[in-house]
């Protein structure tokens, strides 16, 4: 039997050993160990790339949504629309702020924000709402747009999961007032270690979050607002600078080991493919199947050591740090989604063949 991991996070310096050796190197040598030249180069290609004006390299995902929200002073009293199915760090950084994350349900096959549910849950208290890019694919932006300005309220991205993803030809990020993005080590772009970074095209959001990311501060010791220790580390940016002239193929390969598992899995009795939204282009950061059996199924893979995850197994709203706030709130396909996805391995270098191995062994269980 083949072994197949979810996702070999180590063969990316494998296959780039020589070119982070020297981005180390050449970080280490230069004795600027705190922002510097690092940074602010990865920030200027990582702009470029995603085609908007400005990014700040911040320390993480979940701060990089959170500096967000503070420098559009969301705050205690306000609320923010989230999706009711998505990685805890969407809500948590609304919570950060003392703002209240208000959920909303999502489509059961793109597992992205359900838009038409949006207008029911704005009220008076509403300062934004935050859709999330889910598994590298977009929330279906125009309908989200809409709702906002007509509400006259801020549109927040979440796009940790999906670096170069697009929307009737727009990247991801070039939407909202800002979006946040996280380099995770198994996302498709990723560090070695935390990192993150804010995307935005407004100058005053460029300026006010590169202040709140450096203790509120733009030169040393003037500390204009009460900001947060948030910074890209410049051997991280080093590494990233590396990895983002990947970025595209690495994402090409995803989106063909998707294609392949779409094609080959359609039929399968039991076994729900996701949908591609119309006007997306998803990077497949994630491919999430559902299946009734899913336990079952997990097991039956692991036997055949084939390693699966679950993306995610508790909604934030039962989870425990939001029971409380949630008691009574019911969300039905996020809860089904949480007891039914399976992800399946994917990544830029899995194999054919192990591609093969692992629709071979779905097929023999569903049969």
């Amino acid at each position: 039997m083949m072994r197949v991991p979810f996702l070999d996070v180590k063969a990316s310096y494998v296959a780039l050993k020589p070119e982070l050796e020297r981005a180390f190197r050449r970080c280490m040598e230069s004795g600027i160990y705190i922002s510097g030249d690092e940074v602010a180069l990865f920030e200027k290609e990582f702009a470029a790339f995603h085609q908007v004006e400005h990014c700040i390299g911040v320390a993480n995902g979940l701060e990089a949504l959170q500096l967000i929200l503070m420098a559009l002073e969301i705050g205690p009293g306000d609320e923010v629309i989230v999706p009711a199915h998505t990685f805890i760090a969407t809500w948590l950084a609304v919570s950060f702020t003392g703002a209240k994350p208000v959920a909303v349900d999502v489509d059961l096959d793109t597992f992205n924000l359900d838009a038409a549910l949006i207008h029911g849950a704005i009220t008076k208290r509403t300062r934004a709402i935050l859709p999330v890019h889910l598994y590298g694919q977009s929330a279906e932006m125009d309908a989200v747009l809409r709702e906002a300005d007509l509400a006259k309220i801020a549109v927040v991205e979440d796009a940790a999961q999906a670096q170069g993803a697009r929307y009737r030809g727009v990247f991801v990020g070039g939407f909202g007032a800002a979006a946040g993005v996280s380099f995770y080590p198994g996302k498709n772009l990723g560090a070695y270690g935390d990192a993150g970074a804010v995307l935005t095209r407004r100058d005053d959001l460029n300026e006010r979050i590169r202040q709140l990311r450096n203790y509120g501060s733009l030169r040393k010791y003037y500390h204009e607002r009460v900001g947060l220790n948030s910074r890209l580390d410049p051997l991280q940016a080093a590494f990233l600078r590396v990895k983002l002239e990947k970025l595209n193929e690495w994402n090409a390969r995803r989106a063909a080991l998707a294609a392949y598992y779409l094609h080959e899995l359609a039929e399968v009795p039991g076994i729900h493919l996701p949908r591609v939204a119309e006007g997306c282009e998803p990077v497949w950061h994630l491919f999430v199947i559902r299946c009734d059996r899913r336990d079952a199924l997990q097991t039956f893979l692991a036997e055949h050591r084939i390693e699966t995850l679950i993306h995610y197994p508790v909604p934030p709203h039962l989870s425990g740090a939001y029971a409380a706030d949630c008691a009574g709130q019911r969300f039905p396909v996020a809860e089904k989604i949480a007891k039914t996805a399976l992800s399946l391995p994917i990544g830029p270098h899995m194999t054919t063949e192990q591609a093969e191995w692992v629709v071979e062994t779905v097929k023999r269980f569903a049969a």
